[in-house]
């Protein structure tokens, strides 16, 4: 398992190094400090193709069967998004197309469908088939979201990565826990040059793909083992997920664009009024988060306790929210 793990992580960080120095000699995937965007917070230019240092490390999937029925799919959630981090947009549309069938392919191939959801309640199988593929492109989408300062996504991917290799581990499934060990080094070659100087960006194919693969992890662990709760994913999840929601609500709210980018997340509201510094930002929203997936982790059989997390999450996040909110109604207001 050691081994697998350095593997990926050289492979990743090696890999990483090189694309910042030919980044920079030549100008590729650059993403101009300069560029009007709500979450535009870099004082430097830097490349942003993180995702492909993560993607040639987990290419060590190859080596195990269940890994490698991961690959393609894996690759069709990284193209979903590559292509906007060398500034050639994909279609909206065409973009969720890709997604959608990369989570259809790794739930086909995998057999990864959620029909139980704890409490005594059952889906069709059919049900269960949309629900997890809606999981999966949702989750792609979640962690795209919150990729918004220095380590942040990843270091979210790499807490819920963690989480995931205990309960494989106590599940004694070594090929899943495999999958993870690589997924685990490949994140952290990327995430030790975007953590605290941000040398690097994860760009939208990294976050994509960092957000599949943990979506299918967790999907594949909640079918395939009884004793692990569907509510556990949910509670492992919370962060990003209950961030697109609660985004996309307040923006309807506003008579905005669900789908359109705004500066009001939780992480720029943390920045603008209490850290107002990059690397403090992710670390306080980790620390917070933290607790909640750390209880999840220690009870991931346990559907109440985890809805009980999940419900205990909303109710932090949406007070800090307001907080924060009324911080800046005020801040506008001068």
């Amino acid at each position: 398992m050691i081994s697998i793990f350095l593997y990926a992580f050289f492979i990743s960080l090696f890999t990483l190094i090189l694309i910042i120095f030919f980044s920079h000699k030549y100008q590729l995937f650059i993403d101009d400090s300069n560029e009007e965007k709500p979450q535009n917070f870099h004082e430097e230019s830097t490349p942003r193709a993180g995702g492909i240092g993560i993607l040639l490390g987990m290419s060590l999937l190859v080596a195990l069967p269940l890994g490698l029925k991961f690959l393609l799919s894996i690759f069709l959630a990284f193209l979903s998004g590559i292509f906007e981090d060398f500034h050639n947009s994909l279609s909206p549309k065409l973009r969720l197309i890709l997604q959608i069938i990369a989570a259809f392919s790794a739930v086909w191939i995998t057999n990864s469908v959620v029909t139980y959801l704890g409490l005594g309640i059952n889906m069709p199988y059919w049900v269960g088939v949309i629900f997890s593929v809606f999981a999966i492109v949702g989750m792609m989408n979640a962690v795209n979201i919150i990729d918004g300062f220095n380590g942040l996504a990843s270091g979210v991917i790499l807490l819920i990565l963690l989480s995931f290799a205990i309960v494989s581990y106590q599940q004694n499934n070594l090929e899943i826990l495999s999958i993870i060990i690589i997924s685990l080094g490949s994140t952290l070659g990327f995430f030790i040059l975007n953590f605290p100087k941000g040398k690097i960006f994860l760009g939208d194919g990294g976050a994509y793909l960092s957000g599949f693969i943990v979506a299918i992890i967790g999907i594949f662990l909640a079918s395939k083992y009884e004793s692990v709760s569907p509510w556990y994913i949910l509670a492992i999840f919370i962060y990003p997920v209950w961030e697109v929601v609660f985004s996309i609500i307040r923006r309807l709210i506003r008579g905005h664009s669900a789908l359109g980018a705004d500066a009001n997340h939780l992480h720029t509201l943390i920045y603008k009024h209490i850290t107002n510094n990059n690397p403090l930002t992710t670390l306080l929203i980790l620390f917070t988060t933290l607790p909640f997936m750390t209880i999840a982790t220690i009870y991931p059989n346990l559907s109440k306790t985890n809805i009980a997390v999940t419900c205990c999450f909303i109710l932090y996040y949406s007070i800090f929210y307001y907080y924060l909110y009324k911080k800046e109604k005020k801040y506008l207001s001068r």
